[in-house]
């Protein structure tokens, strides 16, 4: 099976096997977040374990 590289653009891998991705929300209506939601969101997060599994099979990793 072929990678999915749209899924392996927005991921990244840690140097632990994690998988980091951007938070959504960020592009538009900024004006009304507040300043700490705004840096809170323009953090990478990590992706959940349940969503983990789903993601492999897309990176046939």
């Amino acid at each position: 099976m072929k990678t999915k590289k749209s899924v392996l653009k927005r991921l990244k891998k840690t140097a632990n096997n994690k998988w980091v991705h951007r938070q959504a929300n960020t592009s538009h209506l900024a004006a009304s977040k507040s300043k700490k939601q705004k840096q809170r969101l323009d953090r990478p997060k990590l992706t959940k374990k349940s969503e983990q599994a789903r993601l492999m099979k897309l990176i046939n990793n």
